[in-house]
């Protein structure tokens, strides 16, 4: 089995190759917005080091959000392109589930609400636990919410750049999900065939008016 994964959400940008029992390559760009200018050599650098072919993979995960509008669009159209080209199914990985698998790989930590700075006073939010397969789970429902909702509905340690909105003394709020988390996800999901198709490559991003036509900008007061 060989995945990639994608993961360009939270505004940096990182791929990852991995197998059934290790990571093939890995490579992180750290620079803000840069997604748009990055992800592909990316993606083609760490197939030419590893020798593999996108028709050789058996699926690409992504992180579907919420998270950046524009890194989760990115996202979901360039895995989109890839999978389409080569009849490939993909595996949708919610960003806040990504946080928390990060915050475990990072922390050891096996109970979080996961917390996403979303603008405008509000947390994308949600909790995990971890399972049986060493996969943070969610345990309720993912959410956008004002801060003092969001500071009731959180049920354990708070992870995420959205932390120390809630708690401004959030010990883990510079913890962020990589494709490292991604992958290591949908290493398990796919060997359960938990997959779709490519034209479920579909970004999630919470707010309902996360995207206006150029038209409609501006006229909200």
């Amino acid at each position: 089995m060989k995945l990639l994964a994608l993961e360009t959400a939270n505004e940096q940008c990182s791929i990852s190759l991995v197998d059934e029992t290790q990571e093939l390559f890995f490579q992180l760009d750290t620079r803000a917005k840069a997604q748009t200018q990055t992800i592909l050599p990316m993606i083609e650098q760490g197939l030419q080091q590893t020798g593999l072919e996108v028709a050789g993979l058996d699926a690409i995960a992504f992180s579907r959000g919420p998270g950046s509008f524009s890194g989760v669009r990115i996202n979901a159209a360039v895995t989109q392109a890839l999978a389409w080209s080569q009849d490939l199914p993909v595996i949708p990985v919610s960003s806040l589930q990504a946080l928390a698998q990060a915050a475990y790989r990072l922390e050891g930590l096996e109970q979080v609400t996961a917390v996403l700075d979303a603008r405008m006073n509000e947390v994308y939010i949600a909790s995990f636990v971890l399972d049986e397969h060493g996969i943070m789970q969610c345990i309720d429902e993912e959410k956008l919410m004002g801060y003092e909702q969001a500071t009731a509905y959180a049920k354990h340690c708070l992870i995420g750049s959205g932390a120390k909105l809630l708690q401004a003394d959030a010990e883990h709020q510079t913890i962020t999900a990589t494709a490292q988390d991604i992958a290591s996800i949908a290493r398990v999901y796919a060997a359960q065939k938990q997959w779709v198709d490519a034209e479920h490559a579909l970004p999630v991003y919470l707010r309902d008016d996360a995207w206006k036509k150029i038209a409609d900008q501006g006229k909200a007061k």
